[in-house]
């Protein structure tokens, strides 16, 4: 019931956490723009200086698509070429599939490099991507394996079809976002998932790296990625959960306050004189108490209107 009690609180936990999940997805790509513009990109409607910062704006948009309408968003090719085209607008290839090789690369200080992982090739992209949406809908539907486990092997199938010529990782990001509020998980709105990704970024490439080898031929093994999915799900949930704790210690802090001072009162007492002895306690806090109060027993209002008098009904209100 406290959450009903604290909308600010949870509104400036989505906004963050839109802020944390746009910046971080995208910084994961080595994608930045200047701090201080950070606001102005995501909430702002201004013109943008560059195409890092529209990418960023592009994010934020099919983020918000997502947080109010997940339910509309099937998992189709359809609905992964639109994210990516939000994504990457203004891009040539902005929602297209990749039209050349895009194996992924990795490259050493002394310019070395090696193929880390070698991508589905173009002419077999879409039939990989069309039977991925189709075996992931399966089993979904038939629930033979819990869906957290399909929805984590789903991204890492995708992942190592790499559709795209860039943008994948941030797409994979916003499908698992979808999916999980599809599959009645909605930490996303309040922890950036994007965000936690990116506090470990290292496990993430390792365990990409371990389940991709032998991926072509059917022999690899998912198990690392998937577990690492699980782990930043989990993360979230946590640190939801701490924050709502947190959200609710704050609720009990100051309705305690406002019954310390309806003890104190020896007489009977106004709204204004109340809201005078709770000094940083909301008015809608304060006003919620009292109800609260009256609905036990506790105070009882003696008139109507803003002026209304209030007092203890028997003078006893014990400190909570």
């Amino acid at each position: 019931m406290f959450l009903h009690r604290t909308p600010q609180k949870l509104q400036a936990l989505r906004e963050h956490a839109l802020v944390e999940s746009a910046v971080s997805s995208n910084r994961i790509e080595g994608i930045e723009i200047d701090q201080r513009r950070v606001g102005t990109v995501i909430f702002g409607r201004s013109l943008l200086r560059d195409r890092n910062e529209e990418e960023i704006r592009g994010y934020r948009d099919v983020l918000r698509e997502i947080h109010e309408n997940a339910s509309a968003l099937p998992v189709s090719l359809k609905t992964i070429l639109d994210f990516h085209e939000k994504c990457l607008l203004g891009a040539g290839d902005a929602g297209r599939l990749k039209e050349k090789e895009g194996d992924i690369i990795e490259k050493y200080p002394d310019g070395r490099i090696r193929v880390r992982f070698k991508t589905v090739a173009p002419k077999h992209t879409e039939p990989f991507i069309k039977e991925l949406v189709s075996l992931y809908s399966r089993s979904v539907d038939e629930k033979t394996v819990h869906p957290v486990i399909t929805l984590a092997a789903f991204n890492l199938d995708f992942l190592c079809i790499h559709p795209f010529r860039d943008g994948n990782g941030r797409v994979s990001r916003l499908l698992l976002l979808l999916q999980l509020y599809q599959l009645g998980y909605d930490v996303g709105r309040y922890i950036s998932l994007e965000r936690l990704i990116e506090e470990n970024k290292e496990r993430y490439y390792e365990t990409l790296e371990q389940s991709s080898a032998g991926w072509h031929e059917a022999k690899h093994d998912p198990w690392p990625y998937i577990n690492y999915v699980l782990f930043i799900i989990k993360s979230a949930y946590k640190e939801l959960e701490n924050r709502l704790a947190q959200i609710k210690d704050s609720c009990g802090a100051k309705t305690q306050m406002v019954e310390s001072a309806i003890h104190e009162f020896r007489e009977p007492f106004s709204m204004n004189r109340l809201e005078r002895a709770c000094r940083g306690v909301s008015r809608d806090m304060v006003r919620h108490t009292l109800r609260n109060l009256q609905k036990q027993g506790v105070v009882e209002c003696l008139g109507r209107g803003p002026g209304a008098v209030w007092q203890k009904k028997g003078n006893v209100l014990k400190r909570g």
